[in-house]
């Protein structure tokens, strides 16, 4: 069943796991969204560069960005609601983790690979 996800951090530099979670979710079936601080393309898709741009009808949100860069899009990521947010290594926040959850929103601690690779996205 595809998912709708919001790559937060995305980057067309082959080496970030951003690049690599989506090219295998475009090859695993899920609609993309990707948002980004540079311009390129990722699996076909362009990056965008503001919130304000995105479709509202995303499922899942796959974090990119380390804490303290996640603090410009957390507002918007709630009024977003997704049905959950992937925080991905090296992005927990339980700060925003728990606002998150108090807004309905489901979080993951998890990989996005990892998820994707043992069927459980």
């Amino acid at each position: 069943m595809s998912k709708k996800t919001l790559v937060l951090g995305a980057s067309t530099n082959p080496s970030r796991y951003a690049f690599l979670a989506a090219n295998r979710l475009k090859n695993a079936g899920h609609d993309l969204v990707l948002l980004g601080n540079k311009k390129g393309e990722v699996a076909g898709e362009k990056i965008l560069h503001q919130f304000e741009a995105l479709p509202k009808d995303i499922d899942t949100v796959s974090l990119y960005l380390n804490p303290q860069n996640q603090e410009p899009y957390k507002e918007d990521i709630v009024k977003l609601k997704p049905k959950r947010v992937i925080f991905n290594p090296g992005t927990e926040n339980p700060e925003f983790e728990n606002n998150l959850q108090e807004a309905g929103i489901e979080t993951l601690e998890a990989c996005t690979l990892v998820l994707l690779s043992t069927g459980q996205f």
